[in-house]
């Protein structure tokens, strides 16, 4: 008989608490739901509480750290393209072409970096996200519909027939969502030539997100972050600053 629990053991796991605290009003829909008059409710758990789906946050702080991985140089795969995030060795653009993109048991492709964290078609990701769930009990959250008009943008008009109704969270309460992010041990064995620079980029992508949810131009889903502190090495940093060296 094989004890799942006693497999998780096996595997040292960094977890951290992260939150988010809003700052204006959140808009994270949840298509399909008849709980509310809105077109667009707000996506609950079962006990009814607030949440921001950690598949979000996941994805949005993957497109960041692609950002910054690209800024300093490095080559990215163009996801979320299955086809263009596994490269065969055999056929992978002459950039792709470093240690720094190879993993152990995995012979025969390249994985850039941001995939060796988040994982791609073929890499399992290394992190895992919690949803982040509301602190506040729920009902001491009156519901809030707010309505909303589709814009035509060619001809700078409303459209006819398109007004709708978006639940959101109260607007400046500050609202706290808490989760926890799952770190896994790096693919590759940690050396001082290449280091585990996972946890570096995933702070500095999530600094680096203002805004989570629908209608953000309209003010909606703003936030920052409390942030445990972390200690990076002085060698992530030289590692990440190789981007640029062929």
């Amino acid at each position: 008989m094989i004890f799942l629990r006693n497999l998780s053991n096996l595997i040292e796991v960094e977890t951290h608490k992260i939150t988010a605290i809003i700052d204006t009003a959140l808009c994270v829909g949840a298509g399909g739901s008849s709980s509310s008059l809105a077109d667009k409710p707000i996506v609950r758990d079962s006990q009814t509480n607030l949440l921001i789906p950690g598949s979000q946050v996941k994805g949005r702080l993957r497109h960041e750290c692609e950002k910054f991985a690209r800024a300093l140089g490095w080559a990215i795969c163009k996801s979320p393209s299955p086809k263009k995030m596994v490269l065969r060795r055999e056929s992978s653009p002459s950039e792709f072409c470093r240690s720094e993109y190879q993993v152990a048991g995995y012979n025969e492709t390249y994985h850039c970096l941001i995939s060796q964290i988040f994982g791609d078609p073929v890499l399992p990701s290394r992190v895992i996200f919690d949803d982040l769930v509301c602190t506040e009990d729920p009902e001491n959250l009156p519901e809030v519909i707010r309505p909303g008009v589709t814009i035509n943008r060619r001809r700078r008009t409303a459209e006819e027939k398109k007004l709708y109704f978006l639940e959101t969270s109260p607007v400046n309460l500050k609202l706290r969502f808490e989760g926890n992010i799952h770190i896994q041990p790096s693919l590759t064995p940690v050396t001082p030539d290449r280091p585990d620079y996972a946890k570096a980029l995933i702070w500095a992508g999530l600094r680096h997100i203002h805004a989570l949810g629908g209608s953000k131009s309209a003010g909606l889903g703003w936030l920052h972050w409390d942030l445990p502190e972390i200690q990076v090495d002085e060698t992530v940093w030289q590692f990440l600053a190789k981007g640029r060296v062929q």
